[in-house]
C-alpha cells in the first residue's frame, strides 16, 4: 500500500456554505420536449456561438430540438470553426492510469460495482505505481489522470501520497535509456470535504473532475442506490464547489450518455457550466462525454443508448454551448469514431491506453498490484476482470500520433498553464477571447518536438517534423516564431527539454 495516515479519513458529507441544487428535472423536460424551432433562429444562436459568448440552457435546448439535416450540418461546421478559434488544430494527448478498484458504492452501469463477483479488486502500492508510471514515461506521456474507486482506503491522504508517488518517479537516462517524466497529474476520484480537497492541492494537482454521471434526479437514484456514498446526489453536486471552496480553480464536469435521454444530459453539463460561473467566476476546464459500454459482470438497460449520429450532435452541441472548454473524447469509442469525430469540437483525447490496473508494464499483471482474492487462472480473463469497462481504442500513442499528423492536427503534450498559473479565472480570461493560441501552439510544437526525439519511430518523426515545419511558417508574430524556431534547435541538436512559454 501507498503509505498513508494509519486511519482513513472520510470526508464529512456536508455541502458547502451557500449550495442549491440547480438542476430542475420539470423545466429541463419541458425545454427538451420542445418543437423544432426557426431555421432563422437557430442561426442566430449558432452565430452568437461563434463570437464565443457561452449559450443559456434555452439557446442549447433549441439547437437540439433543430435535427433538420442542413441544420445539424451547419452546427457541425460551425462546431469546428469555433474549435479551432479558440484551441488551433493542436490536440492534447495523456493517459488514465487506474490506482485502485475497490468501491463501496454499487453502480448499476460499472464494472467496480460492490456486488460484481466478477471484479478483482486491487490497488497499486508506491513500487507499483512507480512501475506504471514509468511505463507511461517510456511512451512519451507527459500527463496522465488517476482514477480511483470510492472507498475508504482511497482517502484524500491515499489521493495525496499516489500524487507524490508520481511526481517524484522520473525515467533514469542511464538505468533507463530514456528521458521522461509527468508534469501534470489530474485526478478522478471520488469527491471530497473541503478539508480533503486541500490536502490533495498541496500536491500540485491539474485538474480534479467529478462526473455527475446523469443530472437526472430518478434515474441517478435508480442507477446508484439510495445506501451508497455515491447515491447522495446533492453531495456530488456540489463536490467541484468544495474544491473552489479549497482553492481549486481547475475543474472538469462529464455525464455518461446511455443513462438517461442525451438530451437532458446535455442541459444538465450546459447548466453545470454556468452554475460553476456564476457562482465562482470560472467555469470547468474541462467537458466529458463518454458514452456506457459493456463491462464484465454488469448488465446495461439499452434504452437510452446514444447512436454514433447523436453522439456526434450533443459533442458539437456542447462546443457551440460552452465554447471555452476543453472537450474530452476518451478511448471508450472506437479508433475509426474517434478519428471522425476530432472535428467536431474535440481538444483532448487519450491514446496508448490501458485501464486495467498494472496494464502499462511488460508483465501487465497480478505481479504489479496488490490482489484479493487470487486471480483466476488466465491472463486475459485477469486483465478484464480489473477494467472498470471495455475500451474501443487499443492503438499505440504512436500510432494515434501517426493518425493525427497526417490529418493536420498537432498533437501536444504541453502542461505549461497549469505550471505558469494560467488556471481558474486567468485561463478564461485567455481561452474566451483566443489568445490562448499565442502560447499554445508554440508550447505544442516544443512539447511534439521532445515526443519525436525522444520516442517516436522513424515513420512518426519523419511526419511529425514535416508537420512541426509547416506550423512553424504559419506562426505571424517574427519575434514569436523566431523564439520557437530557437527553442526547437535547443531540444533537437542540445537535448534541451520542458521549455515553454
Amino acid at each position: 500500500m501507498i503509505e498513508t495516515a494509519a486511519k482513513p479519513r472520510l470526508p464529512a458529507m456536508e455541502n458547502s456554505p451557500g449550495f442549491k441544487d440547480f438542476i430542475n428535472d420539470a423545466k429541463i423536460e419541458s425545454l427538451i420536449g420542445r418543437s423544432a424551432c426557426d431555421p432563422v433562429w437557430v442561426r442566430e444562436i449558432i452565430a452568437k456561438a461563434l463570437t464565443k459568448t457561452p449559450l443559456a440552457v434555452e439557446e442549447t435546448a433549441v439547437l437540439l430540438a433543430s435535427d433538420q439535416p442542413e441544420l445539424v450540418e451547419e452546427m457541425f461546421v460551425a462546431a469546428r470553426k469555433l474549435k479551432e478559434t479558440v484551441y488551433g488544430n493542436r490536440i492534447v494527448l495523456f493517459a488514465p492510469l487506474y490506482v485502485g478498484n475497490r468501491c463501496v458504492n454499487d453502480c448499476t452501469y460499472c464494472g467496480f460495482r460492490s456486488t460484481n463477483k466478477d471484479s478483482l479488486r486491487s490497488e497499486l502500492d508506491a513500487e507499483a505505481l512507480a512501475k506504471q508510471v514509468r511505463g507511461l514515461e517510456k511512451l512519451g506521456h507527459k500527463r496522465t489522470i488517476l482514477v480511483f474507486g470510492e472507498h475508504p482506503r482511497y482517502d484524500a491522504n491515499f489521493i495525496a501520497d499516489s500524487v507524490r508517488t508520481v511526481y517524484n518517479t522520473k525515467l533514469d537516462p542511464v538505468k533507463d535509456g530514456k528521458v521522461g517524466e509527468i508534469r501534470r497529474v489530474n485526478i478522478n476520484a471520488a469527491p471530497q470535504d473541503i478539508e480533503g480537497f486541500k490536502i490533495i492541492k498541496e500536491e500540485g494537482i491539474g485538474t480534479f473532475q467529478i462526473f455527475q454521471e446523469t443530472y437526472h434526479h430518478e434515474t441517478y437514484a435508480k442507477v446508484h442506490g439510495p445506501k451508497t456514498r455515491k447515491g447522495n446526489y446533492e453531495w456530488r453536486l456540489d463536490g467541484l464547489s468544495r474544491a473552489f471552496e479549497a482553492g481549486i480553480d481547475d475543474v472538469g464536469i462529464g455525464a455518461l450518455f446511455g443513462l438517461y435521454d442525451w438530451k437532458f444530459d446535455v442541459l444538465g453539463l450546459v447548466s453545470h457550466a454556468a452554475y460553476l460561473k456564476d457562482r465562482h467566476g470560472v467555469g470547468p476546464h474541462t467537458i466529458s462525454f463518454p458514452r456506457l459500454k459493456a463491462a464484465q459482470g454488469v448488465d446495461h438497460d439499452p434504452k437510452f443508448l446514444v447512436n454514433d449520429y447523436d453522439f456526434k450532435r450533443l459533442i458539437a452541441i456542447l462546443r457551440l454551448s460552452v465554447p471555452y472548454t476543453g472537450m474530452i473524447l476518451t478511448a471508450r469509442e472506437t479508433g475509426e469514431l474517434r478519428n471522425e469525430i476530432l472535428g467536431f469540437g474535440v481538444s483532448q483525447i487519450d491514446a496508448g491506453t490501458r485501464i486495467d490496473l498494472g496494464g502499462y508494464t511488460e508483465e501487465g499483471d497480478a505481479q504489479v498490484v496488490v490482489q484479493t482474492p487470487k486471480p483466476a487462472a488466465g491472463h486475459h480473463h485477469e486483465r478484464e476482470a480489473r477494467q472498470q469497462f471495455e475500451l474501443g481504442d487499443n492503438r499505440t500513442l504512436d500510432e494515434v500520433i501517426q493518425h493525427l499528423t497526417a490529418n493536420g492536427y498537432l498533437p501536444s503534450f504541453c502542461t505549461a498553464c497549469y505550471r505558469a498559473g494560467r488556471t481558474g479565472e486567468v485561463f478564461m480570461e485567455y481561452a474566451i477571447p483566443g489568445f490562448i493560441q499565442k502560447l499554445c501552439t508554440p508550447n505544442a510544437l516544443t512539447t511534439f518536438q521532445e515526443f519525436l526525439c525522444d520516442y517516436a519511430g522513424p515513420e512518426t518523426r519523419a511526419a511529425g517534423e514535416k508537420l512541426i515545419a509547416a506550423e512553424l511558417d504559419q506562426v505571424a508574430d517574427a519575434k514569436l516564431k523566431e523564439s520557437v524556431r530557437n527553442r526547437l534547435v535547443q531540444i533537437t541538436t542540445e537535448k534541451a527539454r520542458d521549455l515553454y512559454w
